[in-house]
Formats: structure tokens, C-alpha cells, sequence
């Protein structure tokens, strides 16, 4: 205890505080090596269409060496914060001491070089045999437990702190930083130093308030925001409210970790693990190739998971920033599977959109695929009646009512600057689910709502939605088989007729899925309406 106490009371910790700042720039380094890689290696070959089996084991190669560039980022990062928080620690301990001598002292102690507080004396000593001699001592020092307790709880404190940084550097295991396959690791280490540094899972708000997760994320320090980041992953990129690059992060951390456990057990791999292998890997393929994309075409993983069929939530250009956001909702059959022709389809709205408001090629319109509720299946299959009835029911479209409600809403608590116009637009059973959505709680709080071959809405007409009537849209082609054949039977009344209050939104496509064609006036009504705009005149019957 001696020399830990002379060495912590005069300890200077600059470089202490020198070698952390030197992993905080070698983490910068890696971050900008991975990201100058997929700006300038990897998007331009995705981009220049590159195929073939020399393609295919080169990307390999390079998300390889990708992947390990952002495990040994993740590690140093963890590092840096584990000398920081260290430093931290250390310098409250050396306070607490410097405190417990200095008050010491000040009551008239000596404090050793060693530590030792020695008692004073009240009387002259050699007075010692009076009676009171011993009562007055023990009323003078009665204070000198409390200095002894406090200068040892201090060394305590610094001993306690460095032992335990010296474990988790330990434990961050070097052997990482070269191997593709690190990012699970880098986890299990991010949770240890964030519970070092006093963050813990149980803050993290369980996301039934946007709002109060958003004030949440706000009210943290950049060092915290990347602990939660880098130790909870799974966590924060569920939550609505927080903001998209955030959410995006997250999300591709765990996208990363679940293509590694499926490489690692390839061989081992179930018929529906090897689907859900495919459809991410094409998810990850299509985020990496817009990394050279212009801001307004970026994409941002805001949601995904295989439970069931597969989910995914993608957006085009940052919503936070934009200042016309629309979501959409797929309607039956849609899966993991086929997350593609939905990103194209929210791809062509933006471009719809900014035609409409002059505002090509700029970050003013943001467009999302939201399907993150289990879409029934089109497909009759005689051995699940069960799976039959759900297209005919409303079921699913009130399971997927309320994370609707919470994502929009999530949208809105995000949203950087002044309100913007939030649009929905739904497809098919979709409409089902953003009826039911906007019909129940405080509903979508969407500026406009457009519905296109819908079977229903839950409700028999337009005023028990939240939406203004007025800025409700419905479009109906004249073949469509859902609009014209099934709607108003039993997902709520037909909201095409006059009858249902809504407003009719001329389409010129056919079928059930033509509403996106290109150069259609189908699309190009949409893309008013998401930009705020009244659509083009028409007359469908």
C-alpha cells in the first residue's frame, strides 16, 4: 500500500491520456480505410457490373478484408475507451485522495509517506495518567478511522480500476484484428468495456415512446452513443425514434454477424437458413453498391430480420433530413426473398416525387420500404388452412398496426429542423395493415395516405381514419382483380367507391402490380402526392 499511495497522489496521467488519443486516431485511420474501400473499390466494381467467378471470389477477398478492417476499428475503439475510462477513474480516485489527506491535515493528522494517518495528541503526554487523558484523545481523533477508511478506499478505487482495464485488455483478443469472422467477439469485448464504463442494456428505453428515445440518444456524449453502438447492435436497431445513420449502423453490424455465422456453418445449413443466406447476401450486395451512390441514393438498413419470412425496412436518402418522406407498405407475398423489387419500387417514388417539387438529384425526398409485419401469402396451400384465411382476415394487419404507428411516429421524433410531409402509401394487403395502423391509437400522423389496389381498409369509410378524408388517395385499375374483385368483402368497405368519402387518384397501368410502371401517370401521381402536390386529372370509373 505505500508506494500505491505515493504513487497515486502525485501520479500525472498525460500519458495516459497521450496513448488513448493514439488509438482514437488509429481507429479514425481504419474507419476511413474501410470506408475509402467501399467508395472507391468495391461500389465503382459493383457499379461497373463486374461478374463472374474472378467477381465473385475478388468480392470475397475485399469484404474480407473489409470486415476486418471494421473488427480492428471496433477493437481499437475499444481500447481507446477502456485507457479513457480508465483515466476516468483514476483521477476521481487520486481527487478522492488528495480530499481524505488534505482534510487530514487540516484537523491537525500527519499523514505519512506511506499513507499511515497518525492520531494527534490533545494533552501534553506526560500528563497521560490523568483520569481524562484517554477520553480526550479518543473525542480529538474520533475523526482518524474516517481519513484511514477514505485514503484506503481510494487506493481501492485505483487498484480496483486498473486491475479490471488490465483484464479487458486482455480480453480483447489480438487475434481478431486479422480474421473476417471478429465482429462477434468485438461484441462480447464492447459489453465488457461498456459495463466498465458504467453503460448498461437496462438504460436503453424499451421503445414505446420515439419521442422519449429520441430525447434518450440525444442526451448522450458521442463516447456513449458509440458504446451503446459498438455493444448493443441488436438492440438499438430496432428502436424508433433514434436517428437513421444510427439505426443503419446498428443494423449493418448485425447483418455483418449473421452473414459470418452462416459462412461459418455453410456446410451445416438448413433449407430455410440457406434462404435467409441468400436473400441477406443480396441485401448486403445491394447496400454496398450504393457506396459511391450520391446522397440522395444512399441506402439505409433501418430494420431486417429472418423470423418467419424475413423482414426489412430500407430507405432511399436519410428521412431525418429530408423534407418529404414517404413510406410504403407491401402487401401479400412479399418476403426477405424479395426485398429487391421493393427498393426499386421505393427507388422510382423518389424519383417520382422529385420531378414534382424540382428537387432531382438533391436530399430532399426520402422514400421506405416498410415491411416489418408478416404479409400474408397469396398462394392456396390445402395442407395449412390457417395460412388460407389470413389474406381474408385482418389479423396480420392489426400484429403489423402497431409497429406501423411507432415507426411513423419514430420518423417524426428523428426528423431534423421543421415538420416535413410524411406520406404512407400502401399496396395491395398492405392498405389492409396502414388502415388498421392509422384507425387505432393516435394513428400514422401522415400528412397524406395513398392506397392502390386495396381489398380494404379495416373500416367502412374514410372519417374513422386519422387521416384527413381530403388526403386520402385511392387508385384502381380497371383490371385490377384485388380492387375490383375482392375489396369490400371482408377487409373493411370498398374505399374506391364515393360512398367510402376518400379521393379517387387516376391510374392509367393495369393488373394488380403495374402501378410503378415507368412513365406511367400511375407513378407520377404518387410522386405528386409524396412531394405535397395535388395529382394530375384522370377519370378511372
Amino acid at each position: 500500500m505505500p508506494e500505491e499511495f505515493a504513487r497515486l497522489l502525485k501520479q500525472d496521467f498525460s500519458e495516459l491520456d497521450a496513448a488513448s488519443s493514439s488509438w482514437v486516431n488509429l481507429a479514425e485511420a481504419l474507419g476511413n480505410t474501410k470506408t475509402g474501400s467501399g467508395k472507391r473499390v468495391t461500389g465503382p466494381l459493383h457499379k461497373a457490373g463486374w461478374t463472374g467467378l474472378s467477381a465473385t471470389y475478388g468480392f470475397d477477398a475485399i469484404e474480407a478484408t473489409e470486415s476486418k478492417l471494421g473488427t480492428a476499428q471496433t477493437n481499437v475503439q475499444l481500447i481507446a475507451a477502456t485507457l479513457d475510462t480508465l483515466q476516468t477513474k483514476m483521477q476521481a480516485a487520486q481527487r478522492k485522495l488528495r480530499n481524505a489527506v488534505a482534510d487530514a491535515e487540516e484537523a491537525g493528522h500527519k499523514v505519512r509517506d506511506d499513507g499511515w494517518v497518525e492520531p494527534k495528541q490533545a494533552v501534553d503526554p506526560n500528563y497521560h495518567n490523568d483520569g481524562d487523558y484517554e477520553d480526550l484523545q479518543q473525542r480529538a481523533n474520533a475523526g482518524l478511522g474516517g481519513y484511514r477508511a477514505r485514503i484506503d478506499e481510494a487506493i481501492a478505487d485505483a487498484t480496483g480500476a486498473s486491475h479490471q482495464a488490465a483484464e479487458i485488455l486482455h480480453q480483447i483478443d489480438p487475434f481478431d484484428l486479422d480474421k473476417r469472422y471478429g465482429v462477434a467477439n468485438a461484441q462480447e469485448d464492447a459489453a465488457r468495456v461498456a459495463e466498465f464504463a458504467g453503460i448498461s442494456a437496462k438504460d436503453i428505453p424499451d421503445g414505446k415512446d420515439p419521442k422519449q428515445t429520441a430525447d434518450w440518444w440525444a442526451g448522450l456524449n458521442a463516447e456513449k452513443q458509440h458504446f451503446y453502438l459498438a455493444a448493443f447492435p441488436d438492440q438499438l436497431g430496432t428502436l424508433d425514434g433514434l436517428p437513421t445513420a444510427t439505426r443503419d449502423q446498428a443494423n449493418r453490424t448485425m447483418l455483418d454477424m449473421r452473414l459470418n455465422d452462416y459462412a461459418l456453418r455453410e456446410g451445416d445449413l438448413g433449407y430455410h437458413e440457406r434462404s435467409n443466406y441468400r436473400s441477406l447476401s443480396f441485401l448486403k450486395d445491394r447496400l454496398d453498391k450504393t457506396d459511391t451512390a450520391p446522397a440522395h441514393k444512399q441506402l439505409y438498413l433501418l430494420g431486417f430480420s429472418t423470423e418467419k419470412d424475413g423482414r426489412a425496412i430500407v430507405a432511399v436518402g436519410n428521412p431525418d433530413t429530408a423534407k418529404y418522406t414517404a413510406v410504403q407498405v407491401p402487401g401479400t407475398s412479399n418476403q426477405l426473398d424479395n426485398v429487391g423489387s421493393q427498393i426499386d419500387r421505393v427507388d422510382k417514388l423518389q424519383d417520382a416525387a422529385a420531378d414534382w417539387n424540382g428537387a432531382k438529384g438533391s436530399t430532399d425526398v426520402s422514400v421506405i420500404s416498410w415491411l416489418d409485419y408478416n404479409a400474408p401469402e397469396a398462394n392456396f396451400d390445402p395442407a395449412d388452412p390457417e395460412l388460407n384465411l389470413a389474406i381474408a382476415t385482418d389479423g396480420r394487419a392489426q400484429d403489423g398496426a402497431e409497429g406501423l404507428r411507432d415507426f411513423t411516429r419514430g420518423l417524426r421524433a428523428a426528423h431534423e429542423g421543421e415538420r416535413g410531409h410524411l406520406t404512407v402509401l400502401a399496396h395491395s394487403y398492405g392498405s389492409t395493415t396502414a388502415g388498421a395502423a392509422d384507425a387505432g391509437g393516435r394513428g400514422l400522423d401522415a400528412d397524406d395516405m395513398v392506397v392502390v389496389g386495396s381489398p380494404g381498409l379495416t373500416v367502412d369509410r374514410a372519417d374513422q381514419l386519422h387521416v384527413d378524408p381530403g388526403r386520402l388517395w385511392v387508385g384502381a385499375a380497371d383490371n385490377d382483380p384485388v380492387s375490383n374483385l375482392a375489396s369490400g368483402l371482408t377487409l373493411g368497405a370498398d374505399p374506391k367507391t364515393s360512398e367510402f368519402g376518400a379521393r379517387r387518384m387516376y391510374v392509367d397501368t393495369q393488373d394488380h402490380g403495374g402501378y410503378w410502371n415507368d412513365g406511367s401517370r400511375s407513378l407520377e401521381n404518387m410522386g405528386a402526392i409524396i412531394a405535397g402536390q395535388q395529382p394530375g386529372a384522370g377519370r378511372n370509373p
